[in-house]
């Protein structure tokens, strides 16, 4: 049986139904891992406790205690995410050797549903790239092309799920970290609204605007994965709970009939690549046979997302950033003759370069005379954001663009040019800004057989929405299904 062939939700049927067992996928995971060890995409990865995991997911199955339909199930976890007495380490060095004494809530979640952790995985430092090059473990390679990157900054889970290193992963998405690495590995990856997800447990980036999400093959799973995850938690006054007369999986209709598909003119115009341009449009069409209607509408903010988003974030991260000096836990200097020493050098050697470029950013525009000229005014910026997304759903159920303006640059390029690689978030930041729904989608491939993908956004609270229009378009497409020959 092929199991990298394989959903989420076929694997958890097929375990269920007694067709495969929980040590059997964990089997084929092992050795699907090491035949594609060269993608880089895990920080850590220990077959013994894969193993063990697996044997106690399939002993509760046999008890009868299994109601999700992952149950048994391997699901990898984003190296930022907190995971009880394993390394959680951002990818970074400042981080190094840090096991958390307990679980982040999405990952209490799924051991509660029985579905098993499969190792952490690689990513962007802190999350903060759109390569997952500036990981303190090295770079991750694109399944599809290694000399090309995965995007990031949850680059390890897509490639990894691209690859068949993984069934299914939880990332992490603070300004595109989920859906851009999908776009580039040709999977699915989905950002719930802001605060449908706890943020317990997640080492904070850009506090107002992470949001953890599932990277997966398609629609299906993602919709299975949100039903385990999502939720109000005690721990995270920023939850909030959606309507739950039908499970994210039962909503899973494909029924999109008389659904009005917003299309911004301003994303798809000088800057989008030809072939991405195509293949975007032709998932509306596809839409349209489904019974969806297309109309254009404006999103003239659009230009001044990268902007506001950035100082935004890098402010957030100054702060958030702060709590690790080498003192209390983590990475500390060994040259060092006061505290002061101790705190620079500690931050200067456990902290990488771009880390580094965005708390400099961050502290200078909260800083004394320039607070207002930039934070202040960025905060504005965010506001008009989100006032400009509920005029456009006033016309509109869900706004389809493109989720990145090109697909997946080679290994080197973006670093060398950082501007290009804060822009190819466009499209994705503004969605964080104001806290939105939005799902990638694979829809084809540009003339470098480098997959392309379409982004489908949601007003704030329809998840649900979002994840059946992604359903009904790959119900009729087979461009989430392809994988690379790795």
């Amino acid at each position: 049986m092929n199991i990298e062939k394989m959903t989420a939700v076929e694997i958890g049927k097929k375990i269920k139904g007694k067709e495969l067992s929980a040590p059997e996928v964990a089997e084929a995971l092992i050795g699907n891992f090491r035949d594609r060890e060269f993608i880089n995409a895990y920080t850590e990865f220990d077959a013994d406790t894969i193993k063990e995991n697996a044997r106690k997911a399939q002993e509760a199955i046999d008890r009868g205690e299994a109601g999700s339909v992952l149950a048994g199930v391997p699901i990898g976890v984003k190296d930022n995410i907190s995971t009880k007495g394993e390394l959680s380490t951002c990818a970074s060095k400042i981080l190094e050797g840090y096991k958390p004494p307990f679980d982040a809530t999405a990952v209490d979640k799924l051991k509660k549903a029985h579905m098993f952790v499969a190792g952490k995985m690689n990513m962007d430092e802190f999350a903060m790239g759109s390569t997952s090059e500036t990981s303190a473990y090295g770079p991750v390679r694109n399944p599809w092309n290694p000399d090309h990157v995965p995007g990031g900054s949850s680059g390890g889970a897509a490639a990894a799920v691209a690859a068949g290193a993984a069934i299914c992963a939880l990332g992490s998405d603070t300004g595109g970290s989920i859906r851009q690495p999908a776009s580039y590995c040709g999977v699915t990856g989905f950002k719930p609204t802001y605060g449908v997800v706890s943020r317990y447990g997640l080492i904070a980036y850009a506090s107002s605007l992470d949001q953890i999400g599932p990277v997966a093959a398609d629609a299906l799973d993602c919709a299975a994965i949100m039903d385990v995850i999502s939720g109000i938690d005690a721990n995270d006054s920023t939850t909030i709970s959606l309507d739950q007369k039908e499970s994210f999986l039962d909503s899973m209709t494909g029924d999109i009939k008389g659904r009005i598909i917003g299309v911004p003119e301003e994303c798809f115009g000088e800057g989008v690549e030809d072939d991405v341009k195509a293949g975007v449009e032709s998932v509306i069409k596809e839409l349209e046979k489904c019974g969806a209607k297309a109309k254009p509408i404006h999103l003239p903010f659009i230009r001044y997302a990268v902007p506001t988003y950035y100082i935004i974030a890098t402010a957030e991260a100054s702060s958030n950033l702060s709590r690790f000096d080498g003192v209390k836990y983590g990475y500390r200097s060994k040259d060092s003759n006061s505290i002061d020493d101790l705190i620079i050098n500690s931050r200067s050697e456990g902290f990488g370069p771009e880390v580094r470029k965005r708390i400099l950013l961050g502290t200078f525009v909260l800083s004394s005379g320039y607070y207002d000229a930039y934070y202040n005014k960025a905060l504005k910026m965010k506001r008009m954001i989100i006032d400009g997304f509920e005029d456009a759903y006033k016309d509109c159920d869900v706004i389809i663009c493109p989720t990145a303006p090109m697909t997946a640059p080679r290994l080197g390029s973006s670093l060398s040019d950082p501007m290009k690689m804060y822009l190819s978030d466009i499209f994705t930041v503004s969605v964080n800004l104001a806290g939105l729904p939005g799902l990638s989608v694979p829809c084809g491939f540009d003339k470098k057989n480098m997959p392309i993908g379409a982004q489908i956004i949601g007003a704030a609270g329809r998840d649900k929405t979002v994840l059946n229009m992604g359903y009904a378009y790959q119900k009729v497409t087979d461009h989430h299904m392809k994988r690379p020959e790795v």
